[in-house]
């Protein structure tokens, strides 16, 4: 199917042929609460005739998503207990979180700030708001790197993203500026010169980190714009997380690390669902997430292999899901340890 124009509406996704009619009615209440964008380039890698397309699990809205269990909450990793201004995140000592921008390309169905993205989210930092954030930035001398994040960085213009970078460029403290993003892969082409000169116009050492959770979101084209990054001296890393019915097998999980390895993108984190609402049909267990990434041990280069992790509910940080970090209990959850060594329950109890 040639796509020429994005899907935003039940009615672009009945369109397209991606929804039935008769869903229609339950896909509105789900877009009521959580915003719907599908780019051409994802679009176009829809399998219609595959009712368990795992692209079309990633994107295309789901009745499911209107179950919302009672472990699940809107802020699932606790961004906005350590937010001290407008647009930061200050989790760890020497790194902080600048959500410039709270709107994607694209919306994942399982995405863990769903209830922030959107155009009925939180919306772009105004001047005033980001120079607040850059001023905090300055004031805090142990901020060694900052994280773009949001809602999607790379759909800002070349001339807001130099905007941000030169700011950057003149707090020295900050050695390294790395983008969270998902747009080389959902729309390849808007990695152009200009962006890419936008990225590099601090003096920074940049980290791209890829979104990408399955083999075929890899396309020629979303290679090529890899290609383009690191050819110009931008290092870029991966970050997946572990979905049911998209990735959740050992051998479609090593095609996706490999192809990763093959484009020069280190895999760095595979990511345990967060408990965000309504995203129940997409998570595994522990103990499932565990036997298939053990399942990679052996069968793929130690290249190859991601850090498996869970963001601890309530803003405690990551934890490695290993046997010593995420130990079962007898209730039916788990005890988690953070990088602090304190331990927390997951899910949360009551």
């Amino acid at each position: 199917m040639n796509v020429v124009k994005p899907v935003k509406s039940v009615d672009d996704l009945v369109m397209a042929g991606l929804v039935a009619p008769a869903d229609r009615r339950a896909l509105e209440e789900v877009a009521a609460r959580y915003a719907i964008a599908l780019t051409p380039a994802i679009t176009r890698l829809i399998d219609r005739a595959d009712p368990d397309d795992p692209i079309a699990r990633q994107f295309v809205p789901d009745a499911a998503e209107l179950t919302v269990l009672p472990e699940e909450r809107a802020d699932p990793i606790g961004d906005q207990a350590h937010s001290p201004v407008e647009g930061i995140v200050h989790r760890y000592p020497d790194r902080v979180l600048l959500k410039a921008v709270h709107v994607c390309p694209v919306y994942c169905r399982f995405c863990f700030r769903r209830e922030m993205v959107g155009p009925q989210g939180l919306g772009t930092l105004d001047a005033a708001a980001m120079q607040a954030a850059f001023d905090y930035i300055r004031g805090h001398e142990e901020i060694w790197e900052v994280i773009l994040t949001g809602g999607d960085p790379l759909v800002l213009s070349p001339r807001r993203l130099r905007e941000i970078m030169e700011a950057l460029a003149e707090i020295a403290h900050v050695r390294i500026v790395r983008f969270h993003t998902r747009v080389p892969v959902v729309d390849p082409n808007k990695i152009d010169d200009a962006l890419i000169a936008a990225l590099k116009a601090s003096g920074k050492t940049v980290y791209v980190a890829l979104h990408a959770n399955h083999v075929r979101e890899l396309t020629a084209e979303a290679r090529a714009a890899c290609a383009r990054l690191v050819d110009a001296g931008i290092a870029m890393v991966s970050q997946s997380v572990l979905l049911k019915g998209v990735n959740d097998d050992p051998d479609v999980l090593a095609a996706l690390m490999k192809a990763f390895v093959e484009i020069r993108v280190k895999p760095y984190y595979l990511h345990h669902p967060d408990l965000a609402p309504g995203t129940g049909h997409f998570r595994l267990t522990i103990e499932e997430g565990q036997r298939i990434v053990a399942a990679l041990r052996g069968r793929i280069s130690g290249l190859c292999q991601p850090t498996y992790i869970l963001d601890i509910p309530g803003g405690y940080g990551k934890t490695v899901v290993s046997g010593s970090t995420v130990q079962a209990r007898g209730d039916g959850c788990y005890s988690v340890s953070d990088y602090r060594g304190d331990e927390h329950s997951y899910p949360p109890v009551g």
